[in-house]
């Protein structure tokens, strides 16, 4: 079994981080033998999306003929493997201004590809990639779930959807909210009757099938 655990946020003790790190514990209490690979886009961001990787998705014929292409997807391909490779995704981020941070766009636009991750239909994008549990610990120093709602959410709506055009539609979400109002211990209750919630979706991983070589 194998679980990547991503993390977005720049700061080291952040809530997101301590919340996608109680996640991984809670999966590796069921799955003790699981290997771990961290892709650590708040410590080490990946560049955006730049000029080469948009003219090698545009004109790839071209760009492959004087050996540009597959320089520039090479980031990408490693990118879209270790999704592959994994059983189950772990997602720690703060929420920025109602969404993702950009750190977590540049790695959504290259892992998004037509061809490769999903494609296109007369009906819509259809994605390629065999479905897999994802965990999506969230830290948002305000409210945007409930009846105590007090900014939109932009977040959970734009990763269901991004996420499930390439085929990751077993999307679960742990909303830690108003963390600018609450203390260490607070926030201590809080991750766990987050991680309680999920403890029916971690527990029926013990029956799930590995992966077997997905893709290329």
């Amino acid at each position: 079994m194998n679980i990547l655990h991503i993390d977005c946020s720049p700061r080291p003790e952040s809530q997101s981080r301590q919340l996608s790190a109680a996640v991984v514990r809670k999966l590796l209490d069921v799955l003790p033998d699981a290997h771990v690979h961290r892709r650590d886009l708040g410590y080490e961001p990946i560049p955006h999306a730049g000029a080469a990787y948009a003219a090698a998705l545009s004109t790839p014929a071209s760009l492959a003929a004087a050996g540009r292409s597959a320089d520039a997807l090479l980031l990408a391909e490693q990118l879209i493997r270790e999704v592959e490779r994994s059983d189950v995704i772990v997602i720690g981020t703060p929420m920025n201004n109602f969404t993702i941070p950009s750190v977590l766009k540049a790695w959504i636009d290259q892992i998004l590809r037509v061809g490769r991750t999903m494609k296109s239909t007369p009906a819509g994008k259809v994605g390629m990639l065999r479905d897999r549990p994802v965990f999506v610990g969230i830290a948002s120093g305000g409210v945007f779930t409930g009846d105590r709602a007090n900014q939109p959410d932009f977040l959970t709506p734009y990763l269901s959807a991004v996420l499930g055009c390439i085929g990751l539609n077993s999307v679960h979400y742990l909303p830690m909210q108003a963390t600018a109002f609450i203390d260490e211990s607070r926030a201590a209750e809080l991750r766990g009757s987050l991680i309680a919630a999920i403890e029916p979706a971690v527990s029926s991983l013990v029956h799930r099938p590995v992966c077997m070589n997905e893709g290329r």
